[in-house]
């Protein structure tokens, strides 16, 4: 029966790990190129998209400026609203309420969009006590700012 042949396992062993380490450099090279070709070609189809519709845009304005009739006249430079002529000054004084309940809604109507986002990560697992803290905390500086709101006397409708 034939001497088994005794193998230098230092050297095999560094030698499978070099031959291990030249596939794993060679495979995430060719995965890295091939995840970014497919990261960037799907942002490639979101440009080519805006770039037509901006073209899109352009050549209907262009269009329109080439094809309507340009006659100028002191009627058609004047001024109006609804068909009216105007009569006095262009300035009109509005009470400043009005716009502070535009604001008060806009900040409201936001700040109840954040709502919905959230409820859909609180009912994912493992996100319950963080969400619901960090949506305390939200809502507090929310009720800060009505609270501030009513004691200024904003809310009063007079």
């Amino acid at each position: 029966m034939p001497e088994p042949t005794v193998v230098d396992s230092t050297a095999a062993a560094a030698d499978r790990a070099t031959h291990a380490a030249e596939y794993t450099q060679r495979h995430a090279a060719d995965y890295a190129q091939t995840y970014a070709a497919d990261y960037f070609q799907s942002y490639s189809v979101v440009g080519l998209l805006a770039v037509i519709g901006v073209l899109f845009v352009a050549v209907a304005f262009g269009a329109g400026r080439l094809l309507r009739p340009v006659v100028p006249t002191p009627e058609k430079l004047l001024t109006y609203e609804c068909g009216v002529d105007p009569v006095g000054e262009g300035w009109a004084h509005t009470q400043v309420r009005y716009y502070v309940y535009a604001f008060l809604y806009v900040i409201f109507a936001v700040d109840s969009i954040f709502l919905f986002p959230w409820a859909t990560v609180f009912a994912a697992p493992g996100y319950g006590a963080t969400t619901l803290v960090e949506m305390f905390i939200f809502l507090g500086f929310l009720a800060v700012g009505l609270l501030y709101a009513y004691k200024k006397g904003v809310l009063a409708w007079t």
